[in-house]
């Protein structure tokens, strides 16, 4: 008897941590073959699961172990670009579809569906009161009506969806709303004031999500005067904003912090604000990496840094005639070109013969090629039947200094300079050279 109770027991507890499913299917379906499941935490992505996709079909039978929260569903590489982000909360199936075109639609689980639905209609909500203030509408009818939708939509998805994940997402997303009329610059400043009032930084669900990472990323740049007239102005205000941002994240786990700011890292590259970006890096992003570990990111970020269109080449030393040439030191011209390349490498015997030919006319371009080698030998053959361009060679070829330091991974790799030696292109091929070179 005993040992049937126990079995009962035993069943009971397993049917009860029964894990659920996510299921779906993509379109166009030839462009899916594979899915990957991460558990998002604080400090980052952690794996679940892997399937197949078939005819545009999966089906993920979540482990045992699996916790509630958000996931990430990874269908292609890179891999920060190409994902879906799901709520799972052991309770429900979810299922939905997704399409390329289209997008995400939630076809089972109640959760995802008020939490797509509920930022969904936030979103449109707050971007008629934006609109409101861009056309320079003055009825104020019409604005109390945007204030109290946007108060009902809140109130509304806050007191129905208490005791869920998607709750904490809603509550946290409350912005500022106005009591009453106020002007774009009253709003705007009141809107900053209040950024961080319902965040929860400190909640590790927000924190596994990239929820928080865009609430920093809209503060950081965003959250900025009307009146900004300078490039300086503009990164004396985001460099303010970065400073309030890094002291309310400062007691929060270091995977979390890595991710904050080298989101911050990021957008400020894709703006074209270098300063923003070396800020960054140098107060608080290279520090966090390296207390949590990860130097690979500190190198990708410094190399970046070191190429980035607009920096002064690293240098690049070479011997003609018996003299010591230098890239950085060598007569002026209007351009230059670096070439890195191999004396082994198909691509280079069959595109550097080709580019050599097409710019035998270019008189104000300098062209320096840098042979990655394992030895002198073959390379002296090729080289020489390049007699316009200055030859370096670097031993040692994918470990060598000059292939670390410039970040070639394959050949060859081609960097046009302009005439002060600053970064300003890479392109792709002989032919993006030349036409570079012509425009």
């Amino acid at each position: 008897m005993r040992i049937f109770i126990r079995f009962c027991i035993l069943f009971i507890t397993i049917g009860i941590q029964a894990q659920g499913t996510i299921s779906g299917n993509f379109s166009p379906a030839k462009d899916f073959k594979w899915l990957i499941a991460y558990e998002l935490t604080p400090n980052g992505e952690r794996y679940s699961k892997d399937t197949a996709v078939k005819d545009g079909a999966f089906s993920l039978e979540m482990p045992i172990t699996a916790q509630a929260g958000m996931y990430r569903l990874v269908y292609a590489v890179p891999q920060d670009e190409f994902y879906i982000d799901v709520i799972y909360d052991k309770k429900e199936h979810v299922k939905f579809n997704f399409d390329l075109q289209d997008g995400l639609t939630i076809t089972n689980s109640v959760e995802n569906k008020w939490y797509n639905e509920y930022f969904s209609k936030i979103t449109v909500a707050q971007d008629r009161l934006l609109e409101y203030y861009e056309l320079g509408k003055e009825s104020r009818k019409e604005y109390m009506a945007i204030l109290n939708e946007l108060k009902t939509l809140q109130a509304t998805y806050e007191e129905n969806h208490v005791n869920t994940i998607a709750h904490k997402f809603i509550k946290a997303n409350r912005s500022y709303i106005p009591s009453d009329f106020e002007n774009l610059e009253t709003f705007l400043k009141n809107k900053k004031q209040h950024h961080f009032d319902h965040l929860a930084i400190k909640d590790p669900l927000l924190q596994s999500s990239n929820f928080l990472t865009d609430k920093f990323s809209s503060y950081v740049f965003s959250a900025l005067p009307v009146n900004i007239t300078t490039k300086e102005q503009l990164v004396s205000e985001v460099i303010k904003n970065l400073k309030v941002t890094a002291e309310k994240i400062v007691n929060t786990p270091l995977g979390f912090q890595v991710r904050s700011f080298h989101q911050l890292w990021k957008i400020a590259g894709a703006n074209g604000i270098a300063e923003v970006q070396d800020y960054i890096f140098k107060n608080h992003l290279k520090k966090a990496a390296l207390a949590n570990k990860n130097q690979k990111l500190v190198d990708e970020i410094e190399m970046a840094s070191r190429l980035r269109k607009g920096a002064v080449s690293p240098n690049i030393t070479w011997e003609a005639k018996g003299k010591k040439q230098s890239l950085l030191t060598m007569e002026p011209a209007a351009n230059y070109l670096l070439v890195f390349w191999s004396s082994t490498c198909s691509h280079c015997l069959k595109e550097l013969p080709a580019l050599h030919k097409e710019l035998e006319d270019y008189e104000n371009l300098k062209v320096i090629a840098v042979g990655l080698e394992d030895d002198a030998v073959n390379w002296k053959k090729v080289s020489a039947t390049l007699p316009s361009f200055n030859h370096a060679i670097a031993l040692g070829k994918w470990e060598s200094d000059y292939a670390k330091t410039f970040g070639i991974q394959s050949t060859p790799t081609y960097f046009i300079l302009d005439s002060e030696k600053r970064f300003l292109s890479k392109p792709e091929s002989d032919k993006e050279v030349v036409e570079q070179l012509e425009n």
